[in-house]
C-alpha cells in the first residue's frame, strides 16, 4: 500500500491478504454502530427509562458518526492511514469502556455519540482500497469490504444481544472495546507507513466535500438514494428488538442477534451486487434494490401478526431490506469513486454523512412512530422512503434517456 484517499495503482497486483485485514477491520468497527440496536430494550430496562428514550442511544452513536465522518473522514486524504486509523479505534474503544461504566441515560447517549464519531474506519478503508486495484476489480474488492462490514454488523447484533440477555447490558461494551483494542494493536503493526496524498489544509478539506456535494450531481443523487434507503434500514432494526420483546413475540434480546444472523446471506450477496455493478453499471443495480426494499416494507408488515407467520415474515423481509440497502450501497459508492480518483476519500465523506444522517433521522422518527402507531407505521415509513428514492432514481434516467436523444 502507498498512501491513502486517493491512492494510486500499483504497478503489481495486491495480494487478497491487505484486503481481507481491511475487510476485517471494517466488521470490528462497523459493528460498534450496530449492537446498540439489539440491547436497546435491556438499556431501558437496566437504567429505567422508557423504551423510546433508550432508542435515543442508537441515535446517537448514528449521528455521532455522520459527524465522524464529516469531521474526520477527509483527513484520509491528509493524514497516513496507520496513525489515523489506529488513533481512531483507541477513541472508540476509550468510549467504548465509558459506556459501559454509565449509570444514567445522558451520560450513555454522550459516550455513545463519541463513538459514533470516532469509529468511522470503514469509509476511510473504502477510498484507500479503491486506489489499490484496477477499475475493472473495484466493485468486486468495495463488495468484499462490504461484506466485512456487514459480517460486524451482523454478529455484533448476534453476540450484543446474546451478552446482554445474560450478563447485562455493559457486557456486551466491555466486550466491543476489548476487539477494538486487538484490531488496533494489530493494525499498528501490519499497516505501512505512507505519505500523504494531499497537502490541503484541514479547513480546505471540509470546505471540499461541501463544494463536491453542490458541484457533483451523481453525488447528490447517491446522496440521496442513499440516505432513503439508510432511513428505512435504520428505523426497521432499531424498532424490530422492541417488536420482538413486546407483547406479540415475548422473546429476549437475544431473539434480534438471532435475527441477524439469519441474514448472513448478506455477506454472500454483496460480493456478487459488485460484479454485477461491474457488468451493468450502478443505475441497473439501484433500481434492482429500490424495488427490493419496497417490497421488504410489504413482507414486514406482516410480522404484526406475531407468531410463526410473522417470525417468517420479520425473517424474509429484514433479508430483502438488508441485501437491497447493501447492494444499493455498493453500486452507489462506485458510481461515486469514478468521479475524481484524487479527492475519493471527501466524495465518500459527503456520501457517507449524508447516508448516517438519513440513518439517524429514520430511527428517531420510526421510534414515535412504532410509539404511536406501531409497527405497521414503521413498514409505511419505510416504503415511503423507498419510493421517493425510486422515484428520483427514474426522473433521473428518463432525463438521461432524454440528453441522449437529443444528441
Amino acid at each position: 500500500m502507498t498512501g491513502t484517499g486517493a491512492l494510486e495503482r500499483p504497478t503489481s497486483p495486491v495480494s487478497r491478504w491487505p484486503i481481507l485485514l481491511l475487510a476485517l477491520t471494517c466488521g470490528v468497527a462497523v459493528g460498534n454502530v450496530y449492537f446498540p440496536q439489539a440491547i436497546s430494550p435491556l438499556v431501558a430496562t437496566g437504567l429505567r427509562v422508557s423504551p423510546d428514550s433508550a432508542a435515543l442511544v442508537v441515535t446517537a452513536v448514528q449521528f455521532g458518526y455522520a459527524a465522524g465522518i464529516f469531521l474526520l473522514v477527509p483527513l484520509g486524504d491528509r493524514i497516513p492511514p496507520r496513525p489515523l486509523i489506529v488513533t481512531l479505534l483507541g477513541l472508540t474503544g476509550l468510549g467504548l469502556l465509558a459506556a459501559s461504566t454509565a449509570s444514567a441515560l445522558p451520560p450513555l447517549i454522550g459516550a455513545s455519540a463519541l463513538i459514533g464519531l470516532a469509529t468511522v474506519i470503514a469509509p476511510i478503508v473504502g477510498p484507500m482500497a479503491a486506489g489499490l486495484v484496477a477499475e475493472d476489480r473495484r466493485g468486486v474488492v468495495n463488495g468484499m469490504l462490504l461484506s466485512g462490514s456487514i459480517g460486524g454488523m451482523l454478529l455484533s447484533r448476534a453476540l450484543g444481544g446474546t451478552m446482554g440477555e445474560w450478563l447485562g447490558w455493559r457486557a456486551p461494551y466491555l466486550m466491543a472495546a476489548a476487539l477494538t483494542v486487538i484490531i488496533a494493536t494489530l493494525l499498528a503493526r501490519a499497516l505501512p507507513t505512507t505519505s500523504p496524498p494531499s497537502r490541503q489544509r484541514y479547513p480546505a478539506l471540509l470546505a471540499e466535500s461541501l463544494r463536491l456535494l453542490r458541484t457533483e450531481p451523481d453525488l447528490r443523487r447517491s446522496c440521496f438514494y442513499q440516505a432513503t434507503v439508510f432511513a428505512g434500514f435504520s428505523a426497521v432494526w432499531t424498532n424490530v428488538a422492541l417488536l420482538l420483546t413486546g407483547p406479540a413475540y415475548g422473546m429476549g434480546a437475544q431473539a434480534v442477534g438471532a435475527l441477524a444472523l439469519v441474514n448472513a446471506g448478506t455477506m454472500v450477496c454483496t460480493p456478487l451486487a459488485g460484479r454485477q455493478v461491474d457488468r451493468l453499471g450502478p443505475d441497473a443495480v439501484n433500481l434492482v434494490c429500490m424495488l427490493g426494499v419496497i417490497a421488504s416494507a410489504v413482507v414486514l408488515a406482516f410480522g404484526s401478526l406475531g407468531g410463526a407467520l410473522g417470525l417468517a415474515a420479520l425473517v424474509l423481509g429484514t433479508l430483502l431490506l438488508d441485501v437491497g440497502m447493501q447492494s444499493g450501497m455498493v453500486a452507489n459508492q462506485v458510481r461515486i469513486y469514478a468521479l475524481r480518483a484524487e479527492v475519493r476519500s471527501r466524495l465518500n465523506t459527503a456520501y457517507m454523512t449524508c447516508a448516517y444522517v438519513g440513518g439517524g433521522a429514520g430511527s428517531w422518527i420510526a421510534a414515535r412512530a412504532y410509539t404511536y402507531v406501531g409497527w405497521l407505521g414503521v413498514c409505511t415509513l419505510v416504503a415511503l422512503l423507498a419510493a421517493a428514492a425510486l422515484a428520483r432514481h427514474l426522473q433521473a434516467v428518463g432525463s438521461a434517456a432524454r440528453q441522449l436523444d437529443a444528441r
